[in-house]
C-alpha cells in the first residue's frame, strides 16, 4: 500500500520501525502528548520514559495496514510488533507546523 501519510507521522514510523529513539521524539512539538489507551504522557520528556518502557525500548514495529487523512488529522490502522504489545492498534495524530501534537493510541 502506497503511504499518504502526513510528513511528520511518515517520520515518526519510519523511527519507531528503525529504533530511533530521538528521531522518534524529533517528530513531536515540544508541548506534544501521547495518550495510550488512556494513560496520558506530555512533553518530550515523559514521552521520552513512556517510548523507552514500552514503545522504541521494546523494539515497536508499526506495519500501516489502513490510513486517512483530513486537514491536520490522521488515522491508521496498524500490526504492532516487537517485544511488548503485539496485534492490530488504531493510532490517531493532531499535527500542525510540520510536528505531531497528539498522539493517541487505542485497541
Amino acid at each position: 500500500m502506497a503511504s499518504t501519510l502526513p510528513e511528520p507521522v511518515a517520520r515518526l514510523v519510519a523511527a519507531a520501525n528503525s529504533g530511533d529513539s530521538q528521531g522518534f521524539l524529533d517528530t513531536f512539538a515540544p508541548e506534544g502528548t501521547v495518550d495510550d489507551r488512556g494513560r496520558v504522557f506530555s512533553g518530550r520528556e515523559e514521552i521520552q520514559e513512556w517510548s523507552d518502557a514500552e514503545f522504541i525500548g521494546m523494539h515497536v514495529t508499526l506495519d500501516v495496514t489502513a490510513e486517512i487523512t483530513t486537514g491536520e488529522y490522521t488515522t491508521f490502522t496498524a500490526t504492532v510488533g516487537g517485544e511488548g504489545f503485539t496485534g492490530e492498534s488504531h493510532f490517531s495524530f493532531t499535527v500542525e507546523d510540520d510536528l505531531v501534537q497528539q498522539m493517541t493510541i487505542t485497541a
